[in-house]
């Protein structure tokens, strides 16, 4: 179960990972942390489930062709998975995000279940009609608008 975002706890816990310190430090330590615990649990546990609802993305790498595993905050609504190219608020679009522009099928890891889907990059209407939902379950994803200085990609995924 998720740690209610409104809750003391919840809104401790985003100011931590608002802080600049954790914007330099949490992109090093929470992505390789969150594998290693997804890969010994058999996917049933990740660290970043504590606070939200969350998966591994499997894309193809648009450069590599291999496969790449990210672990990735997701809201699960109206029967698809929608993830926000936020990259902790850095400049860049995340690396994942241009491997599902170039190839769309990609698999997500859900708790413990290994399902196909197809990325749906959001236009702007579609994107202001799930904002709040996806700000609801993670409020950061505003103050990542800010300092990014960029257009956050949405995406949603669709079970195929």
């Amino acid at each position: 179960m998720a740690i209610d975002p409104g809750s003391w706890l919840g809104r401790a816990i985003q100011r931590m990972a608002a802080s600049p310190r954790f914007v330099k430090v949490g992109p090093k330590v929470m992505p390789p942390l969150d594998r290693f615990v997804h890969r010994v649990t058999g996917g049933r546990v990740m660290v970043t489930r504590v606070m939200l609802p969350a998966i591994v993305l499997t894309t193809i790498g648009r450069r590599s062709g291999e496969p790449r595993d990210t672990p990735l905050a997701t809201v699960p609504y109206d029967g698809a998975f929608y993830v926000v190219g936020s990259n902790f608020g850095r400049a860049n679009h995340p690396a994942w995000s241009w491997n599902l522009l170039d190839r769309p099928d990609a698999e997500i890891s859900y708790q413990g279940q290994r399902i196909p889907v197809r990325a749906e990059l959001l236009d702007a209407d579609e994107k202001a009609a799930v904002w709040p939902e996806l700000t609801a379950t993670w409020p950061l994803f505003d103050l990542y608008v800010q300092r990014s200085g960029r257009d956050l990609r949405v995406f949603r995924l669709v079970p195929r």
